[in-house]
């Protein structure tokens, strides 16, 4: 009888820890699958729409490419030949950058976020599966201009000119500690900051992406909290270096920011994986890059020996930020971040615009300096009129800038194998 019972308690106790286990797995499990990927678009309160997306081959059926990838072309072959379709494409890209780069950046209800002011800080809260993660953004205000103020998100505090020039114009500037959303101090750092609180240190989503997610988490508080006297509907963001990676990710996967300026960004911002592969180990590559921090999700690592398999490239990438408006700054001297390659990437990117039919909302400036992340004097006017023609809406601002003062030339034809749409 004692020995009965015995073994019924060491069963019950099995099951009781069982039971707790697949509770704690579950648990895992719904911070993800409660949360899923919004493979259209990150504005969701703006744009309700429903994309029907191909299902997304593995990594064993993707095809190599050497060729930059048709932006046009859907995964089924189908080609894009109107603006609605381009809106569908663009989401099938943004869910195949996520699938296969990014990781993925979770939707979340538009109620989950709260602001605060509190003087020039702004505290964004966010509550998500009974947990709850706060940061704080601090502004500077214009001494000119009218309230409430159109406003630059920055990355990080890089010493470029590029508040300086906001501030000059009535553009109010904030800070976005991106660091505290998830550390990027180097490979080891993966898993760790208030993104990873919130959905688990396991999750997908490499830096980039956990920041592109903190962005818009900022932008909801922003749209919630009139007292922080920013205008929600005039928004730009920027950063420099890695900073530049995660400002171009956050413009191509938030509508809701009218123009983008990733500075500086080389591999996994402006440059191509498949362009830089090309110049050699002179520039930062795919193979190289994946070992260095944890800005993408792990497995993107597979693609190291194979840039050709990537379904995409930077250009693609660019183009997500298509028709809003989008200005590349990149350093000729820099040959690291790769010259060539962003030029390259820049060039392809336009091609989105110009079959758009809005060519001049983006625009390249390519200039060598030797102080990696400053803006030299002569790249300054591109950067004042991009933002007095989408943050401040003035009218007949010249914004054609596609130059460099590097001796660089586009290949088109060994790059490109697809034709430009009039959509």
């Amino acid at each position: 009888m004692r020995k009965s019972y015995t073994v019924s308690v060491f069963l019950l106790l099995v099951q009781i820890l069982f039971a707790y286990t697949s509770l704690e797995y579950q648990e895992k499990e719904n911070i993800q699958s409660d949360n899923p990927c919004a493979p259209a678009r990150e504005n969701n309160s703006r744009d309700k729409e429903r994309f029907n997306i191909a299902e997304i081959p593995t990594f064993e059926e993707l095809p190599e490419n050497p060729y930059l990838p048709d932006p046009f072309e859907f995964m089924n072959g189908s080609k894009v030949t109107n603006k609605a379709d381009w809106q569908s494409r663009r989401a099938e890209i943004s869910a195949l950058a996520q699938e296969f780069q990014y990781g993925c950046k979770p939707h979340i209800d538009y109620d989950a976020t709260s602001g605060s002011i509190n003087g020039k800080t702004l505290t964004v809260t966010v509550n998500e599966n009974g947990r709850s993660i706060s940061f704080d953004c601090s502004i500077t205000y214009p001494g000119k201009g009218q309230s409430p103020y159109p406003a630059l998100i920055v990355y990080g505090m890089w010493p470029s000119s590029l508040q300086d020039i906001a501030l000059d114009l009535g553009v109010a500037v904030i800070s976005f500690p991106n660091d505290n959303i998830a550390v990027q101090k180097n490979a080891e750092s993966r898993g760790t900051g208030k993104f990873y609180d919130l959905y688990g240190s396991s999750h997908s989503a490499g830096a980039i992406i956990a920041w592109s997610w903190g962005v818009s988490r900022l932008i909801d508080a922003i749209e919630k909290t009139p007292e922080a006297r920013i205008d929600a509907k005039h928004l730009a963001v920027t950063g420099c270096s890695r900073n530049g990676k995660g400002a171009l990710a956050a413009g191509a996967f938030d509508e809701r920011i009218d123009l983008t300026i990733p500075q500086e960004s080389g591999s996994g911002g402006a440059a191509s994986w498949r362009v830089s592969d090309f110049q050699g180990s002179c520039v930062q590559r795919l193979r190289q890059i994946v070992t260095e921090n944890c800005w993408f999700r792990e497995n993107f690592s597979q693609f190291s020996t194979s840039v050709d398999k990537v379904p995409f490239d930077q250009h693609s990438i660019m183009a997500l930020c298509a028709p809003r408006g989008l200005l590349i700054i990149e350093n000729t001297a820099m040959e690291w971040l790769g010259n060539l390659s962003t030029w390259t990437a820049g060039n392809a990117a336009h091609k989105i615009y110009e079959a758009l039919g809005v060519p001049d909302n983006m625009g390249f400036s390519q200039t060598g300096h030797p102080d990696h992340c400053r803006l030299p004097a002569s790249q300054e006017p591109a950067v004042k009129a991009f933002i007095r023609k989408f943050l401040l809406d003035e009218e007949n601002i010249d914004t054609s800038f596609m130059e460099t003062d590097g001796n660089l030339t586009f290949n088109e034809e060994k790059w490109i194998n697809w034709t430009v749409p009039v959509l």
